[in-house]
């Protein structure tokens, strides 16, 4: 059986001061004796993970350190894009390495997308109960 953990969606406000019930998931990102929780948002429109500028710099990173540049698209393809490989923890589920575009900009959530994060879990969305599951993938 697979090793398994609900969440609820959470209800935020957006820009434009309205409430939205989104898939955001409690993260522990750790990069060498740094470790930062977020709140990170499941996207599975979003071909990149994607970590805003500030947090990086939390987790000790080192723009000029990072030499992979990657492009960015839709809201936020005015700033520019780094990788950075961090482990992350969700819930009771081991550590995992996630790997990010680290973005300049500060005003993005921390975004879960396909590459890397939905290749390490199976993620079945609930919509009838406003919750998800997420599931570590066999590997």
């Amino acid at each position: 059986m697979l090793n398994s953990q609900r969440f609820s969606f959470t209800e935020r406000g957006n820009s434009l001061g309205q409430s939205v019930i989104m898939p955001y998931v409690p993260v522990v990102l750790t990069s060498g004796s740094r470790s930062v929780e977020v709140m990170a948002l499941l996207d599975t429109g979003a071909s990149v993970s994607v970590l805003p500028y500030e947090l990086g710099v939390e987790l000790g990173a080192v723009w000029a350190d990072q030499t992979v540049k990657i492009p960015l698209s839709g809201n936020l393809a005015q700033g520019e894009a780094r990788g950075l490989i961090v482990s992350g923890s969700i819930g009771s589920f081991s550590p995992v390495l996630l790997a990010f575009a680290w973005t300049q900009l500060n005003d993005s959530p921390v975004i879960l997308g396909h590459m890397n994060f939905f290749s390490e879990f199976n993620v079945c969305f609930y919509s009838h109960e406003l919750a998800f599951e997420i599931c570590l993938r066999d590997r």
